[in-house]
């Protein structure tokens, strides 16, 4: 949400509002009677009020931000990056849950208890056993509340370390991580919640033996706004530090020098907030590489691809590993290959059965071949080795026995069904599986083991769930559950004393704002017109409506982008289009610029014909 929006609501509700120097933006009716009063104060941050502040627009943030409206509580929503979603985004395997409707549909009879064990053991013990137990027992419940919010969480695969499937997806395989981020910001967004984007937090504010709001920074348009947000709770759900090479060096110097599937937020910030604060820490020198990144792009290729039934190949043809095993032995078996490396191979049978894997191929991230030998020609190895390992591989798919490397999961398709596919993967800096100390209410410990008055933490910027090796589908399950108790109670905490109180939307309508600039003048022709560019992932198509000589409007036909970075160019750089009536002097969504060229150059394609 832009300032001037979140502003002219909070006047509106009459809450706390102190300005000193005015916002970037035209100020509102109201804004210029709340900027009238306060100028004269000479002080030069905005203060505002609310009951549950969360840091952090990610699947954890947003379940928290959600959970806590929904208890009663007003909320404000506080994100660094100019888009929603985190780290959430980019997964894409699915969310582990044991016991729920669609693996009884499907005949799964998986358990808590496994869940529980699994989850233990690939942890190497190193995990929290109450919170590891408090996420596989709310798991399936997380799995039933984002179905009700709007998710289609249908498809149930494998992933590694699992003893069943578990992990819960879209129809079809699809990726989980930007579905789930579309519908949790809608809900966001259909209850009121104030979202503030390009807000970094720089301080938690702790008096009188409680916390009592935090410090931020908005930039907008380029000019920074500073922020006292006072609340009764304050949860921080910002994630890991992924990508921070100076932090996860410091703890893992093993790792200088790799790449990371990790967003430009993941940088943990939270963390040293917290630990500002007395905040313990915990595992924090638990870092995950994902043996499977595409090492030009640093594009994750998801582990339901193997799940799938997709193997491992060396540079010589030759499979290494058992390819569903934990990530770390993966990974390790991965760098002990020649130049350490390797291939991801597949058949269109396993193509077919994963959604997923069509964005890998319009990337431009796979090699083809019609038959084994000719795809070992386009990798340059030895073709017979390559066709000899592929029909090993489909007998052991043929009769349920792994002979070579004991793989028991993912052997439910034999290579049969041509082309032939390989993605070239090694490991790459993926989960960091440490972090802020907390108990099961989601509250924050400090270094003395008691909790931090209104400080609670949800989702990777967290420690103790995962111990020494978190399983593919549990940081989904990790940060719905905690997200959502994190919200919960913040909430209680809050509304305690009486607390603001949630708003609706009703209550939040925006002050008027001119669709169009009053000195813009009608340029082109009326009529529909349409036109295309290439984004990040493939065709970028819009249709152009023009009015009275005004562009009127500008729908999206097709998109192949990332939903929730995209979510952003519709919301901001669309109507800024319309507003100047041109795509010139407006700057790219940072973070999504060449979606956002993409947007302009099929804009002026569409409009080239309308003048």
């Amino acid at each position: 949400m832009k300032m001037k929006k979140l502003l002219s609501t909070i006047a509106c509700l009459g809450l706390s509002v102190s300005l000193l120097t005015g916002c970037t933006s035209t100020p509102t009716q109201v804004e210029k009677e709340v900027t009238t009063e306060v100028t004269e104060s000479a002080q030069e941050t905005l203060t505002l009020e609310t009951d549950v502040i969360v840091i952090g627009a990610g699947g954890g943030g947003l379940s928290a931000a959600i959970e806590a409206h929904d208890a009663g509580a007003h909320v404000i929503l506080v994100e660094k990056m100019p888009f929603v979603g985190g780290n959430t985004a980019r997964a894409t395997g699915g969310l582990n849950a044991a016991g729920t409707t669609f693996q009884k549909e499907a005949g799964i009879e998986d358990t808590v208890e496994v869940h529980y064990t699994d989850t233990m053991k690939g942890g190497e013990e190193l995990n929290d056993p109450e919170l590891v137990k408090f996420m596989t027992e709310n798991a399936a419940d997380a799995v039933a509340w984002l179905t009700d919010l709007g998710a289609d969480l249908s498809d149930v695969g494998s992933l590694g370390g699992a003893s069943f499937k578990r992990a819960h997806r879209p129809t079809g395989g699809a990726p989980v991580g930007d579905h789930l981020v579309n519908v949790l910001y809608q809900n966001t967004e259909q209850r009121g919640i104030d979202t503030m984007l390009n807000t970094e937090a720089t301080e938690v504010i702790y008096e009188n033996d409680k916390v009592t709001g935090i410090k931020a920074i908005a930039t907008e348009n380029g000019e920074k706004t500073s922020y006292i947000i006072k609340a009764d709770a304050v949860v921080i759900a910002s994630g890991g530090f992924g990508n921070n090479p100076e932090l996860y060096t410091k703890y893992q110097p093993q790792l200088d020098g790799f790449i990371s599937t990790n967003q430009p937020g993941a940088t943990g910030d939270g963390i040293i907030l917290a630990e500002a604060l007395g905040a313990a820490l915990d595992d924090i020198e638990q870092i995950q590489i994902h043996p499977t990144v595409h090492p030009e792009t640093a594009a994750l290729i998801t582990e339901a691809v193997r799940g799938n039934g997709a193997i491992l190949v060396n540079t010589k043809g030759e499979r290494f590993t058992d390819e569903m095993s934990t990530r770390d032995k993966v990974s390790a078996a991965v760098l002990d290959q020649e130049g350490q490396y390797a291939y991801l191979v597949f058949d269109q049978g396993v193509r077919e059965s994963l959604k997923a894997i069509e964005k890998y191929v319009a990337q431009g991230l796979t090699t083809e071949g019609e038959t084994p030998e000719a795809l070992a020609t386009a990798l340059g190895m030895d073709a017979d080795t390559l066709k000899a390992t592929i029909t090993a591989w489909n007998d052991s798919v043929k009769s349920g026995t792994d002979t070579a490397f004991g793989r028991s999961a993912g052997m439910d398709i034999a290579f049969e069904k041509a082309p032939y596919y390989a993605i070239k993967i090694a490991p790459g800096v993926h989960h960091t599986m440490g972090g802020i100390k907390i108990n099961t209410n989601a509250e924050v410990v400090n270094t003395d083991g008691n909790i931090i008055p209104g400080l609670f933490a949800a989702g990777e910027v967290t420690g103790g769930v995962h111990g020494a090796e978190r399983l593919g589908g549990n940081a989904l399950a990790d940060i719905i559950v905690f997200g959502r108790q994190a919200g919960t109670k913040a909430a209680t905490l809050a509304m305690a004393d009486g607390g603001i109180g949630a708003t609706t939307v009703s209550e939040k309508e925006e002050a008027a704002t001119p669709k169009i600039n009053e000195t813009a003048t009608a340029s082109f022709k009326d009529g529909v017109y349409q036109g295309e560019a290439t984004g990040n992932n493939g065709n970028i198509k819009v249709e152009v409506t023009v009015k009275d000589g005004f562009i009127d409007t500008i729908e999206v036909l097709e998109h192949h982008e990332t939903s929730s970075i995209f979510m952003s160019i519709q919301n901001d750089l669309i109507p800024d289009i319309i507003y100047n009536q041109s795509t010139e002097g407006i700057d790219a969504v940072t973070g999504a610029s060449n979606s956002s060229t993409a947007v302009f150059e099929a804009v002026n394609s569409a409009l080239s014909t309308a003048k």
